[in-house]
């Protein structure tokens, strides 16, 4: 079984809990925030009761996930993350409906999954600038079907890189110029003991390199990163554990996520360009940190813990990803506002994330009701493992 953190493959999941109206009172306790590191300054954005966001352009257009009446729906906004509209959906006679908002770029194209009457996923999409003309994510002849996947990355060139979720594993995939052609990216050779692939391909910068995480010869999954298009494909190693994970990347081939240390901690890393190098972020308190975004500038942004599922705070680094700090402090947050995870950096220094509200007394008791619920799910968010993948 991979390590692999879940964040958009389980926002995916809470998305159709969410559908079937079983979200409780709780999720609404985790609320996204646009941050502005240089101007010290923050916008709550409001998408309702378990609404999320999942990535920002340059110019602070953010998209997700938000709630109506007829379910979840995508949405994108306009720059600085002022006014949420909805991605419109496809044209008649098409059965599919928009649901989630997953990757954009300085274009403002939006990329992310469909489903029909909020059952599994079906095809992905890919819009036009600003979120108009969503079309579907094209498969050539052959291809592999999956029971469903998330879509992780796009770049400038509306190239599209994600993962199937097989019965029998897992394939991450790179579909072309505005999600045209889906090809399957190579593996580090390793495989289940059912003999299963599984390769997770989580980013993609403007020369087309790919970045995520593959089971590995030896045992144990590995960070990779391949050349441009998704040519090649090369072991990014760990920091002395049996494995590792990398999230994101940027156009100088600055490679982030995180990995098993010798002594059993998870700790973010960074690499030099081209995934050359890898360095221990370290933590700010406790044994557990994850990178999971890093702009042109090499700052990243990613949460630490002291304990695996414990309490966790959103991190940013400067350039190069020097110097650790909690992003609670450069902000003025309203009373009992804590980020507890930071998703996503533009290169003007705008970050999305996740902020925890500490309840009113009168209301903590409604919320533990929820918490058994969610709680399980809600532990792997951004966390290992995914479910395993077994046989029948």
């Amino acid at each position: 079984m991979i390590l692999s953190h879940c964040f958009k493959i389980c926002n995916l999941v809470l998305t159709l809990i969410a559908g079937f109206s079983f979200v409780t009172h709780a999720t609404a306790q985790s609320v996204p925030y646009l941050i502005d590191t240089n101007n010290k300054t923050w916008t709550r954005l409001d998408l309702g009761s378990g609404g999320y966001a999942s990535a920002l352009n340059d110019a602070g257009q953010v998209t997700g996930s938000f709630y109506t009446s007829a379910g979840p729906r995508a949405f994108i906004t306009g720059p600085d993350g002022m006014g949420i509209r909805e991605i419109a959906n496809f044209p008649e006679p098409s059965n599919y409906v928009i649901r989630s908002g997953d990757a954009i770029n300085n274009a403002g194209q939006v990329a992310g999954y469909s489903s029909m009457d909020l059952g599994f996923p079906g095809p992905f999409f890919v819009t036009g600038p600003n979120g108009t003309d969503p079309k579907l994510v094209s498969e050539e002849p052959g291809v592999v079907q999956g029971r469903w996947g998330v879509i992780n990355g796009i770049n400038d060139a509306g190239q599209v890189v994600g993962s199937r979720i097989l019965r029998d594993g897992a394939l991450g995939f790179l579909a072309g110029p505005n999600g045209e052609g889906l090809n399957f990216i190579g593996d580090l050779g390793g495989e289940s003991p059912w003999g299963d692939k599984e390769i997770y391909a989580n980013s993609i910068n403007n020369t087309g390199q790919v970045v995520g995480a593959s089971l590995a010869v030896g045992g144990g999954s590995h960070a990779f990163i391949t050349g441009p298009n998704g040519v090649g494909i090369t072991d990014l190693g760990t920091l002395g554990g049996h494995n590792s994970y990398a999230t994101d990347i940027n156009d100088s081939g600055q490679v982030v996520g995180d990995s098993l240390t010798a002594a059993d901690a998870t700790h973010a890393f960074i690499t030099g360009p081209n995934g050359v190098g890898m360095t221990d972020l370290g933590t700010l308190g406790g044994d557990y940190s994850t990178a999971l975004g890093i702009n042109d500038a090499g700052q990243v942004v990613g949460w630490y813990s002291a304990e695996r599922f414990g309490e966790r705070h959103a991190f940013i680094t400067g350039v190069n990803g020097e110097g650790m700090t909690d992003l609670s402090s450069l902000v003025d947050l309203p009373q009992g506002v804590v980020l507890t995870e930071a998703i996503d950096i533009n290169n003007n220094g705008q970050v999305i994330a996740r902020a925890s509200i500490v309840p009113e007394p009168e209301t903590y008791a409604l919320m533990l009701a929820g918490l058994g619920l969610i709680g399980f799910m809600g532990r792997r968010k951004n966390q290992h493992p995914l479910p395993t993948l077994s046989k029948a």
